[in-house]
């Protein structure tokens, strides 16, 4: 990106930073991405490069032309095209891999289930069967309200084979967040399940999906009910509700003739989970949608059908979507599904799933690899992790120090770290290096991947220089982006569009910097900003540093409204949080960043608060730290800890 300074296509030119790594050799030598000409195809041919990514999939009609910008922003990929997503991520497998494991699921308590293709394509066509049964057509939205069940990918593909848009809503959301989304989704049709377990306890989600109908405006036409917790908890059911198993058995054996769909109808939305207002349906078409997440996923993930690859995130957020089902169901790999925690039952759970299933492939998010230098190396050093080849991270920003542990204990110090940029909105992956060709760089996300058009900008639009924060935006469109919000264009230009003198540029959100090689450093989401003695601070940056102090495991930053910062501060195990500490996670800041930027309070805290999806509740700290009364915290995943910090900053304000 040449007046950003945002390169990535120069594979030839020699990169600066003395903290770059090459990739292995031997990685290098099979990688899926060895060809550094890549990013010079895609300069060159522009839009027509997408070719590459459509043509991993199988199209029922072919598609002419690749971009339809002649209506800028609103982008149609493949327009002229048709095909079914099911169909690339089931049916074209079987002749070569009917017989291949397609899902390996395990449940909370040690329950296991596979899938081969074979197996897979029996149940969506049966699902699918009684999903019309029940009366659902093509373009109606059907909400999926489900666990990490291996039901949940089969419902979203059902949903795909028959034409249906897919409406996933994260199992641990509340009844009132559900019923928002049924509504805004015009959505009739909604699958879910009796319950899950919530470590040892068995948890009613029936009830949660009852108490959002009696909230809903929308009258549903039938729900479908997965029976996960058996003798654990009964349910009752309506006569407009339906036992998952039932339904399906009552279905077995037929085949559903697949939907084919243009490339611009609708795959599937998913609501952003905001922190404030109405949350916002983004929509993602069918075409190209599929096609950049599954060149992502072979090229810069690595991923082939021999893998055994595993995605940790939940189905509920984009990230599953894209790297749990669609991306390696259409490249016709293993993948991993785990309902669990990963400390449940034991801070090895996640070493002894990849060292028993051999998994080559993993990706996960900082804020586990936090937690997992948390609790030791020793964990995954007890495992034999030798079968890992490359690993990935994805949600927020890494911290070299992070990256550095994870490459070492889990990587065998040798493995790729692809550390990737992207967006619910961007659909796939837009920011990384390929493992095969770039170099890597700990703490910085990359270069734009080849066709990926990224741009860090001021309050004008103009370029900054090197090492200078500004504002990440994309300059041109790319397949895997959003077709549109749920609620209109106008909110769709408002939200994330702006014009210039060249263009259209699509607004991240998210504050970053790039070096004079091209690669960006995310600071984070650009109203993650405290003002202290007339600066502003992005507080990504203030809490890498903290992290870099010994003993220091993740940090969350806050002003407390009268200019000062707030420090909240998590150890790793073993290491006591006292006033050596305290002085050092201070001086580090200051070195770091400037005496400007030393904390006035550094509150240590077994846990900082999260939400389920593990994004930290900082407008919830900063209320703490400014002395001000919180709403309710039920939602969290950790609401416990809340009153421990309370309590603490409490006494220290005394």
């Amino acid at each position: 990106m040449d007046d950003a300074g945002i390169d990535g296509r120069r594979r030839d030119r020699p990169v600066a930073d003395d903290d770059a790594i090459e990739p292995p050799t031997g990685f290098r030598e099979r990688a899926v991405a060895s060809d550094a000409g890549a990013y010079d195809a895609f300069a060159t041919e522009g839009p027509d490069a997408w070719r590459r990514a459509a043509d991993l999939l199988d199209w029922e009609t072919e598609y002419e032309t690749v971009l339809d910008d002649s209506e800028p922003p609103f982008y149609q990929w493949f327009p002229d095209g048709r095909l079914n997503a099911a169909v690339n991520c089931v049916d074209r497998h079987l002749d070569e891999r009917r017989n291949q494991l397609a899902i390996r699921w395990f449940g909370k308590r040690g329950e296991r289930r596979s899938y081969t293709y074979l197996d897979l394509h029996r149940e969506v066509n049966a699902l699918a069967a009684g999903l019309r049964d029940l009366g659902v057509e093509e373009d109606d939205v059907v909400t999926l309200y489900l666990p990490m069940v291996p039901e949940l990918p089969v419902a979203m593909l059902a949903c795909a084979r028959i034409g249906a848009p897919h409406n996933v809503v994260f199992a641990g959301l509340s009844a009132e967040a559900l019923a928002t989304r049924l509504d805004a989704a015009d959505s009739s049709y909604l699958i879910t399940c009796d319950g899950y377990y919530r470590r040892e306890d068995a948890f009613n989600q029936k009830s949660k999906a009852d108490n959002a109908r009696l909230r809903t405006e929308t009258d549903l036409a039938a729900t479908v009910v997965v029976d996960r917790l058996g003798d654990a908890l009964h349910v009752s059911l309506g006569d407009d509700e339906h036992a998952y198993e039932s339904l399906v058995d009552a279905h077995d054996g037929e085949t559903v003739e697949p939907v084919a769909r243009d490339a611009t109808d609708l795959l599937f939305v998913m609501y952003t989970s905001g922190t404030t207002g109405r949350p916002k349906g983004v929509e993602h078409a069918t075409g190209g949608y599929l096609s950049h997440v599954a060149w992502t996923t072979r090229n810069v993930l690595d991923v082939r059908p021999d893998d055994t690859y595993w995605c940790a995130a939940d189905i509920g957020w984009i990230t599953g979507h894209s790297y749990g089902v669609y991306g390696p169901l259409a490249t016709g790999t293993t993948t991993v599904l785990y309902e669990g925690s990963p400390d449940y039952p034991d801070r090895d759970r996640v070493w002894d799933l990849i060292e028993r299933n051999a998994v080559s492939v993993f990706y996960t998010s900082p804020t586990a690899i936090r937690s997992f230098m948390k609790w030791g190396a020793e964990y995954p050093e007890s495992h034999d992790l030798s079968s890992v080849r490359l690993l990935g991270t994805v949600g927020e920003s890494i911290t070299p120090k992070a990256w550095r542990w994870y490459r070492e204990h889990v990587g065998g110090g040798d493995a790729p770290v692809v550390d990737t940029w992207w967006q619910t909105e961007t659909g796939a992956i837009s920011l990384a290096t390929l493992p095969g060709i770039t170099p890597m760089k700990p703490g910085k996300v990359g270069p734009p991947l080849p066709g990926i058009d990224a741009r860090v900008v001021d309050e004008d639009g103009e370029p900054v220089d090197p090492g200078e924060s500004g504002y990440l935006t994309l300059a041109s469109p790319w397949p895997g982006m959003l077709r549109g919000l749920r609620e209109g264009d106008e909110r769709y230009l408002r939200e994330y569009w702006v014009e210039s003198e060249d263009g259209w540029r699509y607004r991240t959100g998210d504050g970053a910097t790039v070096d004079e090689d091209g690669y960006v450093t995310i600071l984070g989401r650009v109203d993650d900003v405290i003002n202290v003695r007339a600066q502003r601070f992005n507080t990504g940056e203030l809490e890498a540093a903290i992290v870099d102090a010994e003993g220091v495991t993740e940090a969350a930053v806050v002003g407390d409204g009268d200019g000062r910062i707030v420090a909240y501060v998590t150890t790793k195990s073993g290491v006591e949080p006292d006033e050596a500490l305290r002085d050092a996670v201070a001086d580090r800041l200051a070195s770091a960043v400037g005496d400007v930027a030393r904390p006035d309070r550094v509150v240590f805290t077994p846990e900082l608060p999260k939400t389920r999806s593990g994004k930290i509740m900082r407008r919830l700290l900063e209320d703490i730290a400014r002395g001000e009364e919180f709403g309710d915290v039920s939602a969290l995943r950790n609401p416990e800890v809340v009153g421990e910090i309370e309590s603490t900053v409490r006494e220290m304000s005394r």
